[in-house]
């Protein structure tokens, strides 16, 4: 029975979403690609850019030759650039270890510096069409209602999901079907059908089987943990703007800040209530900021107050006299690799289009 249902499933993704770019003509690289891309990302954002992006780097050499900067400026528009420098970095690893050819196996690829069991996974089933579970928090939820798994979601229940998987617990269908159609087929059922906060188990395939849907409360899976309150978190900032011509004074982000390897303005903590907080200079600014020009943006778990300040050389100087940051002068155009909120802050100011 449970066969017949995950054909059928198979069946009505391959007529639905077939057409997904990263899985026409399927390789390694494209997969590899297209699961860095998907982390944390809309698969309408990734539509919009993938080809771009493969065009620019059809192959894992031409990745791995490009610089940090110039992948970072090809992944604008994806978001969460550490994953950029990440992919980056597992192209290099991949022409240096193996020769440019992605390992197909979970051990291997686990060897690669930002490539976790998720990834490795998917590597391997979507990728190489080999038999392994590519646990993302689509699968995780419909095999979690499908086999009724009371399992707290998140580490546990994937754990719990793999290992049941090793010892033919759950999917052991697999063993006679694609694994790449498969787990393609399962994710967009979570992702249409499936979702976390709404199931339409009416039209869903996997229905007649779904130990959630006969308990008659499917959303009470995953099994939800104990959320923990919000902190309501703020940073006001000063972000200073030093111009030279066509230039503007910005600074690198190191690797243990957020944002790492992009350009910044000049940015100083004017006030916050994280004592912790250590991503930027403090410093005590005397005069009124009430007057500034001020934009709102927000990273992680913080709400950031952006006070603008337009300076000259010297009085920047005189200001970040004791602050030992490398500040260099870079054309202000929109090729800079910068922050978002730098970005908000040029075109708030008319200084980029």
């Amino acid at each position: 029975m449970a066969h017949t249902l995950f054909t059928n499933l198979i069946s009505w993704s391959k007529d639905q979403y077939s057409h997904l770019p990263w899985r026409e003509k399927r390789t390694l690289y494209k997969t590899l690609v297209s699961e860095i891309m998907l982390q944390q990302t809309t698969v309408g954002t990734v539509l919009n850019h993938f080809e771009r992006f493969l065009a620019e780097y059809p192959t894992i050499f031409d990745l791995a030759k490009a610089s940090e900067e110039e992948v970072c400026i090809s992944w604008k528009g994806l978001g969460y650039y550490r994953r950029a420098r990440s992919l980056r970095s597992i192209a290099i690893q991949v022409v240096e270890d193996f020769k440019g050819q992605i390992p197909t196996n979970l051990s291997d690829l686990q060897k690669l510096k930002g490539i976790g069991p998720y990834t490795a996974n998917a590597i391997v089933a979507i990728g190489a069409d080999k038999k392994a579970l590519a646990v993302d928090a689509n699968l995780e939820r419909v095999l979690a209602r499908f086999y009724g798994v009371s399992e707290e979601k998140g580490l546990k229940l994937q754990k719990r999901l793999w290992s049941d998987f090793e010892h033919k617990k759950i999917m052991a269908e697999m063993d006679g079907m694609s694994a790449r159609a498969l787990n393609e087929a399962m994710m967009d059922l979570g992702r249409i059908i499936c979702q976390a906060r709404k199931a339409t188990c009416l039209i869903c395939p996997l229905a007649p089987k779904c130990k959630a849907r006969l308990s008659g409360e499917p959303l009470d899976y995953p099994v939800e943990g104990i959320k923990k309150e919000k902190e309501d978190l703020y940073i006001n900032v000063l972000r200073v703007v030093v111009t030279d011509k066509k230039k503007i004074l910005v600074y690198k982000k190191s690797s243990a800040e957020w944002l790492s390897g992009q350009w910044e303005l000049p940015t100083f903590i004017l006030e916050t209530n994280d004592e912790k907080l250590k991503q930027y200079p403090h410093i005590n600014y005397k005069k009124n900021t009430e007057k500034l020009p001020m934009i709102k943006t927000g990273i992680t778990k913080y709400n950031i107050y952006n006070f603008i300040v337009e300076m000259d050389v010297k009085e920047f100087e005189k200001l970040a006299k004791k602050i030992e940051i490398e500040y260099e002068f870079k054309t202000n155009d929109q090729k800079l690799n910068a922050s978002t909120s730098t970005l908000k802050v040029l075109k708030h100011m008319k200084l980029l289009p």
